[in-house]
């Protein structure tokens, strides 16, 4: 019931012309307490004393910028106090995981098919098993470990110990602070995907005349400031943010970072006006597509301006790492 009651705030702000970043600020937060609280009904069904723990929140939850149709991304960080081994406090963990994860399911998150959360036993790990595995994709970044850092390096503690967390965010800085073999190879994975921008027509689509928004729109931004905070060191795991604090370390004007900021936040509008049309028993993936023909004309031309700031974002990003 609190899960359809923010989404139905959501929509009434939204239909109230509330700006993308604070609303997406907005769900975050409210999606944050409605997790805290399922966390807290479920630690008092599970033996877990003597182990301190932590909820970690990856992906665009990490990022605050969970939209309507964001599925789970999350893990635990731990530390035993009980002599036990890390198996052993991580087979006391996992029923308590998997128990918020499937509770968090029923609420309208829907289980992530990459299975990254914190029931998969992977993804439950003591301090020192989450640094090796960290260590591990910087130090051979191979496209798997590339691809795991885009999802685990926007991390951020929401329930529990947070000293666990700010540990493992601390050697995650450590291990990508001046490494340029590494941070060129994030960018080099950053410039996989280009703004659908056509030459003989505004925009390149699928056969079916679609635009997928995150793949081909939000993520652009999201990963080239990923790399641009993890080359300045900066903490904020938000795109915005990592685009604003960085771009002032790397001595990008202020007017080209508001325009590539505000150019962020216009398509991730049009992703949630797309995720709240009355639709509702479209599947997830449509949720982030859209026809750009049936755009009015003012907008098709601020998307068209908005993948163009991608675009020079992008080519400052193939610049500083000579790609």
């Amino acid at each position: 019931q609190a899960a359809g009651y923010i989404r139905r705030l959501a929509e009434i702000l939204l239909g109230q012309g509330v700006a993308a970043e604070q609303l997406t600020q907005i769900i975050s937060t409210l999606n944050d307490a409605l997790t805290r609280r399922i966390i807290e009904l479920e630690k008092t069904r599970h033996a877990l004393a003597g182990i301190e723990w932590c909820w970690l929140a990856f992906g665009s939850e990490g990022r605050h910028e969970q939209t309507i149709s964001s599925d789970q991304d999350n893990g635990l960080i731990f530390r035993d106090y009980q002599h036990r081994t890390e198996g052993q406090a991580r087979e006391l963990l996992l029923p308590f995981a998997q128990a918020v994860n499937r509770a968090l399911d029923a609420c309208g998150f829907p289980l992530c098919k990459g299975n990254i959360m914190a029931g998969n036993p992977r993804w439950c790990l003591s301090l020192p098993e989450w640094q090796a595995q960290f260590s591990a994709w910087v130090r051979d970044p191979e496209p798997e470990a590339l691809m795991n850092a885009a999802i685990f390096f926007d991390i951020r503690p929401l329930y529990g110990n947070d000293e666990l967390a700010e540990t493992l965010r601390e050697t995650m800085r450590a291990l990508t602070w001046n490494n340029e073999r590494f941070l060129r190879q994030m960018a080099q994975e950053a410039l996989q995907a280009r703004p659908p921008l056509g030459l003989l027509r505004d925009f390149v689509t699928g056969e079916d005349g679609e635009l997928d928004l995150k793949k081909s729109g939000v993520r652009l931004f999201v990963d080239a400031a990923r790399v641009f905070g993890l080359a300045a060191g900066v903490s904020p795991s938000s795109t915005a943010q990592r685009l604003r604090e960085a771009g002032a370390k790397l001595n990008v004007q202020e007017t080209e970072l508001a325009a590539m900021v505000e150019a962020f936040f216009f398509i991730q509008s049009l992703r949630l006006r797309e995720q709240m049309t009355p639709d509702a028993g479209r599947l997830q993936e449509s949720h982030n597509r859209i026809h750009p023909d049936k755009l009015n004309d003012v907008d098709r031309r601020i998307l068209k301006e908005c993948l163009r700031q991608a675009r020079r974002l992008q080519t400052r990003l193939a610049l500083d790492y000579q790609l």
